[in-house]
């Protein structure tokens, strides 16, 4: 289960390489704008306001994200990424965070590629820090008996294996960046991941098993990630960006 109100917890820092991202897509007037994976929806009206004449579709597969986007004014609705097919009109389709959760994605990506109409463009972003302390020490807590939930360790394929995979297309335009975050609060990169990266294991733990887990787990974070004197903390985050044009 998602919970938007812990996922926009760090609303700033998960939007701005959505914006980043689109801010790429050279589409003038398209007439479908699809926000694939659209969440609680608050990027999804920003498609809106730079496309106004475009009809803006938004699907997610969470309905508790779905809920919150329509309250945020958004129509969205519950759908799943991995049969989801572009009408004929779709001129751009935009993906932020989402692809990593779908094992099958490549293909997924490749497929999207050849159903849209000529001169669509493609757009998605998806996490690159897979080896990092915060996931690393997740799984190491985790131990083998919860090894099940995860995904494979490197979920995500490279910038140069994405321009692989869609060098068909008329233009491709694959990078990474690295955001060195400035979080604040207590405990904050657990919080951060609380709202990701640990979904699977809350739901696979009784609540006692839970509040166990995250008390080995947050000091070994905080040594990770240790705390200024100010009070904030620094948080790398590699992000994986991909632009194509068909």
């Amino acid at each position: 289960m998602w919970d938007p109100a812990q996922y926009l917890a760090f609303a700033d820092h998960r939007g701005r390489p959505f914006y980043e991202l689109v801010a790429r897509v050279g589409a003038e007037s398209p007439r479908r704008v699809v926000d694939v994976g659209c969440g609680p929806g608050n990027l999804t009206l920003s498609l809106a306001s730079r496309w106004p004449s475009a009809v803006v579709e938004a699907f997610d597969s969470s309905s508790e994200m779905v809920e919150a986007a329509r309250a945020a004014g958004v129509e969205a609705r519950v759908d799943d990424v991995t049969t989801w097919e572009p009408l004929p009109d779709t001129d751009v389709v935009v993906s932020n965070a989402v692809l990593q959760w779908v094992a099958s994605h490549p293909s997924i990506v490749s497929k999207w590629a050849t159903s849209l109409p000529a001169g669509a463009w493609l757009a998605f972003q998806v996490p690159g820090n897979y080896s990092d302390p915060s996931h690393r020490l997740i799984r190491e807590v985790a131990g083998p008996s919860l090894a099940h939930v995860f995904r494979a360790e490197k979920p995500v394929l490279d910038p140069v294996e994405y321009a692989e995979l869609l060098a068909g297309c008329s233009s491709v335009d694959a990078w990474e960046t690295t955001y060195v975050q400035r979080l604040s609060g207590p405990d904050p990169v657990l919080e951060w991941v609380t709202g990701t990266a640990l979904r699977p294991v809350r739901a696979a733990l009784s609540s006692s098993d839970w509040e166990a887990f995250v008390a080995e787990l947050a000091p070994r974070l905080r040594e990770a990630y240790p705390e200024r004197a100010d009070g904030t903390t620094w948080f790398p985050f590699r992000r994986i960006f991909v632009v194509a044009q068909v």
